[in-house]
């Protein structure tokens, strides 16, 4: 999909204050409101854009420990992906599940209350996951910069 100078304007705005109502947005951006709209409804529809969706805190929920886990799993098992993945969605405490191409085969990222609780996750049902080869654990001391926006 293409996208013109009203688009991006229209995208800036968004990015900078997702929650403003379409009116304030259409009026930020110089354009009418339906404009707005119509814009908006055809790069959602094109799935430029995602609908909003919320994002939880899970600090401020008590929850202290964060943990990016890298797995190496055994190849020699022709469904070991599948089987590694279906069961790692099964673990409440992971929020995270990436592949990847390369030394690492799957990322999870895994939190807990503290390190007792992380300790338990740990033992009881992220080492019971099928097929691990090789796992790397680390721990999030700080998020620097967390951005999805591109430059438009």
């Amino acid at each position: 999909m293409q996208i013109d100078d009203t688009d991006r304007r229209i995208l800036r705005h968004l990015l900078a204050d997702p929650g403003l109502p379409n009116a304030q947005l259409a009026e930020r951006a110089g354009v009418t409101g339906a404009t707005c709209w119509r814009r908006l409804e055809r790069m959602q529809a094109a799935g430029l854009i995602a609908p909003p969706a919320a994002v939880i805190n899970w600090r401020a929920m008590g929850y202290e420990v964060e943990v990016s886990l890298r797995f190496n799993l055994d190849k020699t098992e022709p469904r070991a992906f599948d089987e590694f993945l279906a069961a790692a969605r099964e673990v409440p405490e992971v929020i995270a599940i990436e592949t990847f191409l390369g030394r690492v085969d799957v990322r999870l990222n895994v939190i807990a209350r503290d390190m007792a609780q992380y300790q338990e996750i740990y033992r009881k049902r992220i080492l019971t996951l099928p097929h691990i080869a090789d796992i790397e654990a680390l721990m999030l001391i700080a998020t620097i910069k967390e951005e999805s926006a591109l430059p438009l």
